[in-house]
């Protein structure tokens, strides 16, 4: 958990260097706490008329793992350290969700597309309150 690790300055574990991505660490999609809510909101509002329904949530877009340690030390103005380590086993290099069905049948959209959005807002929220809620 990069609060965790930002604030005691842990180095965050790197599992594997040398997947085919542009910088060799792993890539996934990342999406706000506020969009899945707004999804579930969404889902619960048309659910007499799409019950049973699954939807995957995601911005479409991929982010390394670097890309979000280098994001959250530019969110936090600290050096957060990284430890790499080797891969582990199962792991895919790249994982990114469609959120095609739920933009159609819900119309749902993501509030914060991008990563660093995501990440400076999540980082003022844990300054607010630093011991949780």
């Amino acid at each position: 958990d990069i609060k965790h690790r930002t604030l005691n300055i842990e180095p965050v574990k790197l599992f594997g260097t040398d997947y085919p991505t542009k910088d060799g660490s792993c890539v996934r999609d990342y999406v706000h706490v506020i969009d899945i809510a707004q999804a579930h909101i969404l889902a619960l509002e048309t659910i007499e008329q799409l019950s049973g329904r699954a939807y995957n949530l995601g911005n479409g877009e991929g982010y390394s793992v670097l890309e979000v340690v280098e994001a959250a030390r530019k969110a936090t103005h600290a050096e957060i350290p990284v430890k790499i380590s080797p891969r582990r086993a199962g792991d895919p290099a790249v994982l990114v969700a469609s959120s095609r069905r739920a933009k159609e049948e819900l119309g749902w959209r993501p509030k914060f597309p991008e990563l660093e959005a995501i990440i400076e807002s999540a980082w003022t929220w844990m300054k607010k309150h630093p011991k949780g809620y």
